[in-house]
């Protein structure tokens, strides 16, 4: 791993699934500290855990080396396994079926092809300090209706 590197946290939440939901991410780099967030009126919780990552990495301005941290299965495994056969199979799963989230795990593949992405599931509400927060941030994002 390059010496300048990004850690990273991300999450997301939703109100109902679907239904209104937020996304929240924290990066820190060399002491520095940056909190982001967004929600969507109508949404899907898998889909609020992809815009946590994909917006990260749309935060960082240079290549650089990111360690994202998610509570998500969906989203590690999707970008660290499943998205190659995806892609390979023109975005279809292994049955022929569309994947679903493709306008998102599209983005999110362009963006991993831009930087050196470490991938790190850590336990949801577990008492994570880190992940904690990005769900907090992704809570606090949920638009209220």
């Amino acid at each position: 791993m390059m010496d300048d590197h990004i850690d990273a946290w991300t999450d997301g939440a939703c109100s109902g699934n679907p239904g209104p939901g937020g996304w929240g991410a924290v990066l820190q780099w060399k002491g520095q500290e940056r909190t982001l967030s967004g929600g969507e009126p109508a949404t899907t919780n898998n889909r609020m855990e992809l815009m946590a990552a994909i917006q990260t990495l749309e935060a960082l301005h240079r290549p650089v080396a990111v360690h994202i941290r998610t509570d998500s299965q969906y989203v590690l495994k999707g970008a660290t396994q499943w998205a190659k056969n995806w892609k390979r199979n023109g975005w279809q799963t292994r049955a022929g079926d569309p994947v679903k989230n493709e306008d998102l795990w599209r983005r999110l593949d362009a963006l991993c092809e831009r930087f050196d992405v470490r991938w790190t599931w850590v336990k949801g509400h577990a008492g994570d300090t880190m992940n904690e927060r990005t769900d907090e941030l992704a809570r606090e994002a949920i638009p209220r209706t």
